[in-house]
């Protein structure tokens, strides 16, 4: 370069002389420059000349009003005007600054006069050659100004354009996008002064080039600049010419048609209407829609135009409206020219830009938009109706995809759209398409899409309008029943296919929308065809209906009814498939499924048929082979229960219907017996799902066929010669028989059955007769239903007796005779039959008969015949049966009848007698047999349940029972019974007197529980009941084992029951328990836990009489009360070790731990065996309802019996459950009513009394030993699970509750609260507060000062004492370090447990060594846990509510400074990098924020962690936690901001030792820390501060010439230009751009060395430039020519083209420098990066869908050639992110980019 001179060399801006170097790198011209300044360096004038400009300059310094500026450019312009003879502008750089500051918009128009008289003399004196050097320099400050200007002014603004740009010509060519913009908002209105002077300028300027490359030009601005769109569009509709279809507009706009379709779809999206009426005017007027140049475009190109165009229909404007439906319809008025206009130019690509936004959403709009611009089309018929023909489909399988995908958030605007686009579409085009792509589907193997797509419709749309459910709905109905009915006929495997399935699920949803009515005759068709419509089968009317052309034709019938062809088509259907599965002995379970499909329509047709058809319906069917298909497809073992419930309802229902002919009969027994016994196989016991229905359907077959038909088939099956038959039959009998209810008189309708079971009890075939007892057991509902009908048949009138006194040896005896004979065999028959029912019975049945009365029977006839008998129908069944008895007894036969009757008649008697006995009396036995008997029953029994014999051991039991009976009673030795005793007396008689059998345990507790015993397990049950209280205390031992045993064996039970509730695979059902064994085991769990524990004096027998409450002190305490005190300094006496031994005894009894196991499997069945009423209606579900009912129902009253008796056990022992198992917590949460609370709040009648025991089990457990007034009841049961409890309690109760819970609690927290050492229980009673006082100051009862004071100070307390506890462990600093979420899961609770039960533990005394010791690990635990959980709590929970809690100002702040000084503070300090403490501390600091009297307290801390020198070393992400605290400190506090400011400033340190390189850095931190603060802000925040900004901003530019501290600078301004407006920096735009041209001009003139610090200086400016770049403000594009050349020349370089820009001058300069050696890195701990491997990101054109900055990773570079790449490739990628992106920007990235610079570590 050459040498300079004077002015030249001197660099700094401001007052001083600027640089004056070369700008064109042409060796000519660059010749003549150096001549220039050789000679003007030389001549003592230009020296004068220089001085005066600077003199001048200078005196800028001092302007301070409008005026002054007047003054300067005066003296300013004397100054050029003196030295004219030179053609050269001294300080030329700071000169043009200064005019472009006297240009600001906000100054009076003579400035603006005055500043372009200077302007005007400058330019004359450098002439074109000069200006064309220097254009960047005095068009920065012309260009933005001409927006702005007066009236007065543009004139000499204009002239100034003409007269001196002008004759630039071709030099224009790099500044011609920018110029374009200056001059384009004089063409704003067409009435304005100057709009023909521009418009001729322009026309001139387009002369200085190519017409297209101006034109080119415009599409850019049109792009780009949203403000210039509206007088871009008014310039075009007057320069482009009306074009036709045949006329090629390229030769106007040149090749590249996507540039200018960008910059037509950008004006179409503006938002002012007027822009986007304009842009469609110029598309009418030279880019029809059948234009050449749109028919040559890229397909992606156009699609861009169609979407923008299209977009306009949601304006809801008329006018846009009218031309876009001209620019798709031609300009033709007639409609039917329009529509085929349309189809030939339009429609194809509409249809694929709306389908392709369908179903690829763009980001940019919502989801909803394509559907919306479609339903808003549908308005404009032409446009409408052809575009739903190939669109509708589509449209409505994306819907359905962006429904289901969004099920779970539901929505609401795609579901609106969804509707509102059904709706609006014309239903004749929808289910027209829908009809032909169903039968497409049907027809061939393709994937059933419009199926599905229709079922979706039905399902998830509503179905409101009339026209389709009763026009299009039936006609597709019929027409797709026929084709099935085709299809399936053809080739009845087909309808295995998917479709098929399908499309009968489809059927079946149409059903259910369609009108009977509607479905009976057709629509109306047009008059060609209205003739033959009868004639035309269904398909074929649907195919002439909808339009459709038919592929084949099919004659058919005439039909008069569309009604019958369904029918009949249905009938066929089922028909086929039924034969079809019988024939291959089963067929696919798809055949199966379709057959069920095909049934349920068709009951649904037939049903509905039947009920709303007036007339008869003649169908051509044949019923009886109809009826016999059926039956051979029921009698498949393959059949399903669905299906065999399908086929029987059908068949009943056809057997009913009136409406059809021929009717179906089901007559013929051979019918009806193969259904019920169909039936019947599904009464079998591990089928209990299908019981309900299968009863149900029984019932109905019972009632429509012939009397005693069904009563005689099941029979004969229950006779039937072998004997695994029989046994099943039985069972299957006993389930019809238990689910029939009394109403419907089974004992009266199915009697023969019953006496068929009866007779079992007493036959000789031991099975038979187990099978029947066991019937007796399980099925029987009550005696009273078998008792019925035999007492109906005693009182059978043919019996007739008259009263007689009869004389025996003096004596008159009252007696009866008969009057004639009767049939005494059946009357001995059914007394033997009583006699077994009542020796079987027992008490159950004396029980049952004795409660129950007759009047309540539902058997009239019986109710009658007591009547003729004289006998009161008010008393008991038992009560008439021993009447009727003893009459029998007292009965004899007439005399001359005595030979006939007397044998049979002693028989009856004897039956009666023994009836009587069994009801009435009891026997003895002696002592010595018994003794030898015993032992040989047990054996036995043992032997027998473990070889599974099952039939003796009902005799045995009941034997076993008589012998333990006889046994104590002789072991008592005529003693009164052990219930009338003492307890003391009875227990020792017992020990005394009678010793368990070794083997009795044993063997009740394996006939209980394996499961080949399962049949007789209720006797088993029913012998412990009956045995286990009668004789105790003689069996207590064997409680605790059985016990044990019931809760074994209901976890089997409940398991198995939740297994069958799952859904079935392979239609096998799984084995469940009744509702009756659940039962039966509960009452025996219940029996033996009372029991168990009604004995528990056993272990110390002096306690049973002595209540709890009034124990003395010294038998206080239980074993968590001891271990909690090991720490205090007391120490235990001998005689308190001894209470700790008596009571771990006691609460680890057999009882109580039988009550804990027996409360874990009653909380099971509780939470777990809860109905919810499925959707899905398997016929499996009415069984399971009601044995979830029934055991859930039992299980209840156990659990509330339990707790009467023994309220506070049962309560602890619910809440360790709930405490050790995390599923059972889970259940309270998300089942209330089921969980465990919800149990809780059934077993306690309110909730005052349960937070009272609650609190009480907890003072029990923390109060010192010496003070205990009893002991805790569950030793296994911490305080922390009892805290956590009352926790979880607390959060579900309702403000009123809560109210009534405080007080008992407070009285807890107030203690705690009191207690000078810490213990773990103050927290977790302060979570328990703050969830209490939460509720309670929803409510008005704050208003009370009582209770507003407690919450306070016990509040204020507890927490004070957790966070001066956080504060001392900090000692130990390793809270700090454990995350939040590794504490929060340890022990798998939400509260630190602490081994052994320890739970009051004081921190700060070591344990005294005669004292028993934690063990190894509890303590620990427990300190390393607690702090960091006490701290999470204070974040989340405590420091939000201090505001509520507190009240108080002054108290609120105490809190917080509390918090801040013990955890906030230390948490901050510990940390190498301030930002990166805790997230707690984070946390808490977020929530103080929000408490207005806490800011002095947390704004020191902040401020301390801003002015931190380390801030900057942590990583930009934590950071971002930090933005609202920093933003807030700012808000907050006025003089934050000018404090901050003050540390920027320039302040020269009085110390001349101060070291100059540590100031810099620490004004650059300062910098660095007002950029932080600029950037928490939100968009325009700190804009009343900017002047203040700018100012010191100034300053440092002007003044600090470090480039360390320059840097920081342009990050200041990066962060501004994102956090202002772009137009409040407008009086900023001069300084900004002086100093970019000033740094990469330098470079330039001289290249920095590798590793010079201004470097670092370089790539900031880049950075700041790459920015405004990627944003593209509308200030900085008129100006962004200067850097980057911004025309199409960038992508599209002309020939002769050489370097403009400044960056494409500087990629020459640098990509022409030598590469130097490779050097060793220095060894400074940074590894920078290479220019081979820097990180500047070129995106892909595809990728690039958002603009970001090029330079955004890069971080730091160590020569000028790491910028190569970005200097010689901005311009390109300027442009084309341009091009792509629609000007949408990725904030995310240039807001992270800023971030990570700020926190770049250096």
């Amino acid at each position: 370069m050459s040498s300079k001179s004077p002015a030249i060399a001197q660099t700094s801006t401001g007052g001083t002389p600027g640089t004056n170097t070369v700008t064109v790198l042409d060796p000519a011209k660059s010749n003549t420059r150096e001549k220039l300044h050789q000679i003007y360096a030389s001549d003592p004038k230009y020296k004068k000349y220089t001085q005066q400009v600077e003199k001048c300059l200078n005196a800028f310094d001092n302007v301070h009003e409008w005026a002054d500026c007047i003054a300067f450019l005066k003296q300013l312009l004397k100054t050029f005007q003196s030295y004219m003879q030179f053609k050269e502008i001294p300080y030329k750089l700071i000169v043009a600054k200064r005019l472009a500051q006297c240009l600001n918009p906000a100054l009076p128009t003579g400035v603006h006069q005055r500043a372009l008289d200077v302007y005007t003399h400058i330019l004359s004196v450098l002439g074109t050659e000069g200006l064309k050097r220097d254009l960047p320099l005095w068009s920065s400050g012309l260009f933005p100004f001409f927006e702005y200007a007066a009236t007065s002014v543009k004139p000499i603004l204009l002239t100034i354009y003409d007269t001196h740009y002008l004759p630039l010509q071709a030099g224009l060519r790099p500044v011609m996008k920018s110029f374009i913009l200056a001059l384009l908002p004089g063409l704003e209105e067409e009435t304005g002064e100057f709009f023909d002077k521009v418009l001729s300028l322009l026309d001139r300027l387009s002369g200085t080039v190519s017409p297209v490359f101006f034109i080119q030009n415009i599409w850019l601005i049109m792009i780009t600049m949203s403000s210039a769109r509206g007088t871009a569009l008014n310039f075009l509709s007057r320069r482009l010419p009306r074009l036709h279809a045949d006329e090629d507009i390229t030769q106007i706009v040149g090749r590249d048609i996507g540039l200018m379709i960008r910059a037509f779809a950008a004006a179409l999206e503006d938002d002012n209407l007027l822009v986007r009426r304009g842009a469609l005017d110029i598309l009418l007027q030279s880019m029809r829609i059948d234009s050449a140049a749109i028919k040559r475009a890229h397909s992606e190109d156009t699609v861009i135009l169609m979407r923008a165009a299209t977009g306009v229909v949601l304006r809801r404007d008329l006018s846009l409206n009218r031309r876009l439906y001209t620019w798709l319809l031609g300009p033709d008025e007639k409609s039917d020219n329009q529509t085929v206009y349309l189809r030939q130019h339009a429609l194809q690509l509409l249809n694929t830009t709306l389908k392709d936004e369908m179903f690829a959403p763009s980001g940019e709009y919502s989801e909803s938009r394509p559907f919306k611009i479609f339903i808003s089309l549908l308005d404009k018929w032409e446009i409408g109706s052809a575009l739903t023909d190939i669109l509708v489909l589509d449209a409505l399988k994306a819907i359905r995809f962006l429904m289901q995908r969004d099920a779970e958030e539901h929505n609401e605007d795609i579901s609106m759209t969804a509707s509102t686009l059904y709706e609006a579409v014309e239903p004749s085009i929808l289910w027209k398409q829908l009809l032909a792509a169903i039968m497409k589907d049907l027809t061939e193997d393709s994937k059933p899409g419009a199926i599905d797509l229709t079922l979706f419709l039905l399902r998830s749309l509503p179905m409101q309008d009339d026209e389709v459910r009763s026009i299009h709905l039936p006609v597709i109905f019929a027409a797709i029943t026929e084709v099935l009915q085709r299809e399936i006929n053809s080739d009845p495997s087909k309808a295995a296919k998917t479709s098929i399935r399908d499309c009968l699920a489809l059927q079946e949803e149409i059903f259910q929308h369609i009108p009977l009515e509607s479905l009976s005759q057709r629509p109306g068709l047009n008059a060609a065809l209205q003739t033959s419509a009868s004639s035309l089968s269904s398909l074929a009317f649907a195919y002439a209906f909808y339009g459709l052309e038919m592929t084949e034709s099919h004659s058919s019938s005439e039909v008069h009814n569309p009604l019958m062809t369904v029918l009949e088509h249905m009938f066929c259907i089922s028909q086929v498939l039924s034969r079809s599965i019988s024939a291959q002995q089963a067929g696919s379970i798809e055949l199966r499924t379709a057959l069920s499909q095909v049934l349920r329509v068709l009951s649904g047709v037939v049903r509905t048929a039947d009920r709303n058809c007036d007339a008869t319906l003649r169908l051509s069917w044949k019923p009886s082979e109809w009826l016999y298909s059926m039956l051979d497809c029921l009698d498949l073992e393959a059949a399903s229960f669905t299906l065999v419930d399908q086929m029987v309802s059908l068949i009943l229902s056809l057997h009913g219907a009136q409406r059809l002919s021929p009717k179906l009969s089901m007559d013929k027994r051979p019918v009806v017996s193969r259904m019920v016994k169909k039936l019947f196989r599904y009464l079998h016991a591990d089928l209990a799902t299908c019981h309900m229905r299968a009863v149900s359907l029984l019932w109905s077959i019972e009632s429509t066929s012939r009397p005693h038909e069904v009563e005689s088939i099941i029979a004969q099956s229950m006779c039937s010669p072998e004997s695994r038959n029989v046994s099943e039959a039985h069972e299957a009998f006993g389930v019809l028989w238990r689910l029939s209810e009394d109403d419907s008189l089974p004992g009266v309708r199915l009697k023969v059955p019953l006496m068929i079971i009866l007779e079992t009890l007493k036959h000789d075939n031991p099975s038979l007769r187990r099978v029947g007892e066991t019937w007796m057991r399980c099925n029987l509902r009550s005696y009273i239903r078998v008792l019925e009908p035999v007492l109906r048949d005693l009182l059978d009138p043919s019996i007739r007796r008259v009263s007689r006194i009869s004389k025996v040896s003096g004596k008159e005896i009252g007696g009866f005779v008969y009057e004639r004979s009767f049939d005494q065999r059946y009357v001995a028959h059914l007394l033997e039959i009583l006699l077994s029912i009542v020796q079987f019975g027992g008490q159950g049945f004396s029980k049952s008969a004795r409660g129950t009365f007759l009047k309540r029977s539902h058997d009239h006839v019986l109710l009658q015949r007591l009547n003729l008998a004289g006998i009161d129908a008010n008393i008991s069944y038992l009560d008439a049966l021993i009447e009727v008895l003893s009459r029998f007894l007292q009965s004899e036969p007439k005399d001359q009848d005595i030979p006939i009757m007397q044998p049979l008649n002693t028989v009856i008697q004897s039956s009666a007698i023994d009836l009587l006995q069994i009801i009435v009396a009891r026997g003895e036995i002696e002592m010595l047999a018994i003794e030898i008997l015993e032992p040989a029953v047990i054996g036995k029994l043992f032997l027998c349940v473990h070889l599974h014999r099952l039939d003796l051991q009902n005799k045995l039991l009941r034997f076993l029972h008589s012998i333990i009976s006889a046994s104590t009673s002789y072991a008592y030795n005529g003693n009164p019974p052990p219930e009338d005793r003492s307890a003391e007396g009875s227990q020792e008689s017992g020990k005394r007197g009678y010793t368990v059998n070794s083997l009795l345990t044993q063997t009740i507790t394996d006939g209980i529980s394996i499961p080949q015993n399962r049949p007789v397990m209720q006797h088993w049950l029913d012998f412990v009941l009956m045995a286990v209280p009668q004789f105790q205390p003689a069996l207590q031992t064997v409680i605790s084992p059985i016990a044990d045993c019931l809760c074994r064996q209901l976890h089997l039970l409940l398991s198995d029951a939740l297994k069958a509730n799952q859904p079935i695979a392979n239609e096998r059902y799984p084995r469940v328990a009744t509702d009756a064994e659940f039962i039966m085991l509960l009452n025996a769990l219940e029996r033996l836990l009372v029991l168990g524990l009604t004995q528990k004096s056993d272990a110390n027998s002096q306690e049973v009489d002595t209540p709890l409450q009034e124990k003395p002190g010294a038998e206080s305490g239980g074993i968590l009360g001891y271990v909690s005190n090991v720490f205090t300094t007391d120490n235990a006496s001998a005689a308190v070790e001894d209470q700790l031994m008596a009571s771990n005894l006691m609460s680890h009894l057999p009882g109580y731990k039988s009550l804990h196991d027996g409360i874990r499997v009653l909380l099971a069945i509780w939470v777990n065996m809860v109905w919810y009423d499925t959707t899905n209606l398997r016929p499996e579900v009415d069984s399971l309802s009601v044995i979830y009912n029934r055991t859930h129902a039992r299980c209840r009253r156990v659990l509330e019996h339990l707790f009467r008796a023994h309220p506070t056990e049962v309560l602890e022992s619910i809440i360790e459950c709930w405490d050790h198992d995390a599923l059972l917590r889970s259940k309270g949460s998300d089942q209330p009513a089921a969980g465990i609370f919800g149990l809780v709040d059934v077993l306690i009648a309110n909730a005052r009394s349960a937070v009272h025991m609650i609190c009480d089990s907890i003072s029990v457990r923390i109060s010192n030993i010496s003070e205990r007034s009893r002991k805790p009841a569950n030793a296994n049961l911490s305080d922390l699970a009892l805290f956590n409890f009352l926790e979880q309690y607390f959060q579900r109760l309702e403000g009123p509750l809560a109210l009534q819970v405080w007080g008992r609690f407070m009285l807890l927290a107030k203690d705690l609260a009191s207690s000078r050492d810490f213990k773990i229980q103050v927290f977790l009673a302060l979570k328990c507060l703050c969830i209490l006082g939460d509720k309670v100051t929803q409510t008005t009862a704050i208003d009370d000062k009582r209770i507003r004071k407690d919450l306070q100070e016990t509040f204020g307390k507890l927490l004070d004492a957790c966070v001066t506890f956080v504060g001392k462990s900090t000692d130990q600093p390793n809270w700090m370090r454990r995350t939040t979420k590794e504490s929060m899961v340890t022990n798998g609770r939400s509260s630190p447990t602490l081994r052994g039960g320890v739970s009051d533990v004081k921190l700060d005394e070591k344990p005294d060594s005669s004292t028993v010791t934690l063990s190894d690990n509890a303590k620990p635990t427990w300190e390393a846990e607690l702090p960091s959980q006490i701290t999470a709590f204070i974040a989340s929970t405590a420091v939000p509510e201090l505001r509520r809690f507190l009240m108080d100002n002054d108290k609120v702040a105490s809190a917080c400074s509390n918090i801040v000084y013990y955890i906030v503070s230390p948490g901050i300090k510990m940390k190498a990098r301030p930002l990166d403490a805790d997230v707690v501390v984070v946390d808490i600091f977020r929530e103080m924020i929000k408490i207005p009297p806490a800011m002095k307290v947390w704004r020191v801390a902040v401020i301390d962690v801003l002015y931190d020198h380390r801030i900057f070393n942590s990583n930009s992400g934590v950071a971002t936690k930090w933005k609202p605290i920093i933003k807030a400190v700012f808000d907050g506090d006025k003089t934050s901001f000018p404090d901050l400011l003050s540390r920027v400033a320039t302040s020269p340190s009085a110390n001349i030792f101060t070291n100059r390189e540590n100031e810099m850095l620490l004004r650059s931190l300062n910098l660095r820390r007002l950029a932080l603060v600029l950037f928490t802000g939100e968009k325009n925040h700190f804009l009343t501060q900017l002047p203040a900004i700018q100012e010191k901003l100034v300053d440092i530019l002007r003044n600090v010439p470090s480039p360390i501290v320059q840097c920081e600078v342009y990050l200041c301004i990066r962060v501004l230009l994102c956090r202002l407006a772009a137009h409040s920096m407008t009086s900023f735009w001069p300084v900004i751009l002086t100093e970019l041209y000033r740094i990469f001009e330098q470079i330039m003139d001289s290249i920095p060395s590798d590793g010079s610090e201004d470097l670092q200086l370089i790539l900031s400016a880049s950075k700041c430039l790459d920015l405004l770049l990627t944003l593209q403000t509308e200030e900085f594009q008129i100006h962004q020519w200067i850097f980057i050349t911004d025309t199409v020349d960038a992508v599209f370089r002309p020939d002769d083209w050489s370097p403009e820009s400044m960056f494409d001058h500087l990629a020459e300069v640098v990509g022409n420098l030598p590469i130097p050696e490779p050097r060793e890195p220095q060894g400074t701990g940074l590894s920078l990066p290479t220019s081979a491997s820097t990180s500047i990101a070129f995106p892909a054109h595809s990728e690039r869908a958002l603009r970001k900055p090029i330079l955004k990773s890069i971080r730091q570079i160590d020569s000028i050639r790491d910028l190569f790449p970005f200097f010689s490739h901005v311009s390109i990628s300027s442009y084309e992110s341009v091009y792509a992106s629609s000007g949408n920007i990725d904030w995310e990235a240039v807001e992270q980019g800023i971030l990570d610079d700020i926190f770049d570590g250096r």
